[in-house]
């Protein structure tokens, strides 16, 4: 008899507790060998003042059995509340989100039913650090935050994915155009990681014609990385336009451990009504038994799964006239799918799991190169002000320029509007105001800002933050003013 593996399960939030029952139903009658240990998320946990949503408890079996099934959660709207799906990535070092979108034509109604892409999204940094802070009356700043060991890691994932699951091609899509430095980092490393690779095809897109292309033409793709929140968004535009978000699952790698999930909400407005589809889950649950070793019953469970689909058995979110046969409940699909199980599809190709099969799940670190020279060259001081015009703002901060640092340019919303600023631009009350060294090794101290600040404040001016500029092996660590 196979050895039991210890897995942690949530029940989840909303439709989340009907669609695990009826995963682990099939799991357990596919001949799962699984010992499993429940814990509560979620919506419950945040009603009884928890504010991460998850008891410290929780955290001691998700760091014991290294393997997470969880349904979808609530998170209550409004400040106060972290997103507990971003905190768990995070804190676990699940690095890696793994989407698969396949079209399951002609039983699921699809415009692209040659559709079969994968979408390997970083999980851990870009915006989805959740640094957010309000600046002034008017403005909130969120942080976007990537590091060369993020992309590293990402990437390089991306390619033994796709070199280990047999595909072809590895698309990146940035927006580097705009945002040179932090997307552009990502190309970077993208680039260099891919000549590595030289069994497979790789290119790169702006994501913007990269979406077009992906909701227009979705079988010039293969596997796509990218950053974490394009990833999210996409990976559930490519999931609804293969079919359903509904039937999408998704898997969430790291060194130390896997969590597995349905990509879709928790769907309060349907819970309790037999009318989910568990498919989004149940295909999660066949990545997570590829992933712990199981691959036989991984195989028996999504043969039966495909058995059904091209029976016409669907839910009604896949229910079409002229490709399904009969609209069923949760309880009846589920079901449908254990009946199947030994059976295979007919129409579609049978799946057989192999050793080895699924999501890469060693890789080496990520290289950490030597320090580059740096040097402080400058120092971007941002304001809360709203008493007038750029030009009397330059003004007042003129007279706080002095031999060691001297004010070059004043932006709003990142475009220049001092000096020789144009009338028609908008302005907030949230400026940032860029001085440079003047001295003649073109570098200052620590303690050159530090008076800069507090001559600033002499004058009245609030300012908020500072960001230091910096040279990187002679290289701007910061990008000019749009404008300038």
């Amino acid at each position: 008899m196979m050895k039991k593996t210890a897995i942690t399960v949530a029940f989840g939030d909303g439709i989340g507790p009907e669609i695990m029952s009826s995963t682990l139903r099939v799991l357990q009658e596919a001949g799962a060998s699984l010992e499993i240990e429940e814990i509560e998320i979620g919506q419950r946990v945040y009603e009884r003042g928890v504010s991460s949503g998850i008891e410290p408890g929780a955290w001691d079996s998700l760091r014991r059995t290294r393997v997470f099934l969880k349904s979808p959660i609530t998170t209550p709207q409004g400040g106060g509340y972290k997103s507990l799906n971003v905190t768990i990535r995070k804190s676990l070092g699940l690095y890696a989100n793994v989407r698969p979108c396949v079209a399951y034509a002609p039983f699921v109604k699809t415009l692209h039913p040659k559709m079969n892409l994968v979408i390997v999204r970083e999980n851990e940094e870009d915006l989805y650090a959740g640094i957010e802070h309000r600046q002034t009356d008017e403005v909130m700043q969120c942080l976007k935050l990537i590091s060369r060991p993020g992309c590293e890691k990402i990437v390089r994932y991306a390619f033994e994915y796709a070199r280990q699951n047999h595909r072809k091609k590895v698309t990146c899509f940035t927006k580097d155009n705009i945002m040179k430095l932090t997307d552009g980092l990502f190309h970077k490393v993208f680039d260099e990681i891919a000549k590595e690779y030289t069994d497979l095809e790789h290119d790169h897109m702006i994501v913007d014609i990269g979406a077009a292309r992906l909701a227009d033409t979705p079988e010039m793709f293969d596997v796509i990385v990218m950053p974490n929140l394009y990833g999210d968004i996409l990976s559930d535009v490519a999931a609804q336009i293969a079919g359903s978000v509904g039937m999408a699952g998704s898997s969430n790698i790291g060194e130390q451990g896997a969590m597995f999930e349905a990509i879709h909400g928790s769907a309060p407005l349907i819970a309790g009504q037999n009318l989910a589809n568990p498919s989004g889950l149940l295909r999660a649950a066949m990545m997570m038994l590829v992933h712990i070793g199981q691959g036989e019953v991984a195989t028996r469970v999504h043969n039966a799964w495909l058995c059904t689909l091209e029976r016409g058995i669907h839910t009604g979110d896949i229910f079409s006239e002229g490709n399904s046969r009969e609209r069923v409940g949760t309880d009846k699909f589920t079901e449908s799918v254990i009946q199947r199980l030994g059976q295979k599809p007919t129409q579609f190709t049978p799946v057989l799991y192999a050793e080895g099969d699924g999501e890469v799940k060693f890789l080496p670190p990520p290289t950490r190169r030597p320090p580059a020279k740096k040097e402080l060259v400058g120092v971007d001081v941002f304001l809360h002000w709203r008493d007038g015009l750029p030009d009397k703002l330059g003004e007042l901060l003129s007279q706080t320029s002095n031999k060691e640092l001297e004010l070059k340019m004043i932006t709003n919303r990142g475009v220049k509007v001092w000096p020789q600023g144009l009338p028609e631009t908008f302005c907030t009350d949230h400026w940032r105001c860029r001085f440079m060294a003047q001295t003649p090794d073109g570098t200052i101290q620590h303690r050159d800002i530090i008076s800069l600040l507090e001559r600033v404040s002499m004058t009245g001016l609030d300012f908020i933050k500072c960001e230091n500029l910096c040279n990187f092996d002679g290289e701007p660590g910061f990008t000019l003013g749009q404008g300038q």
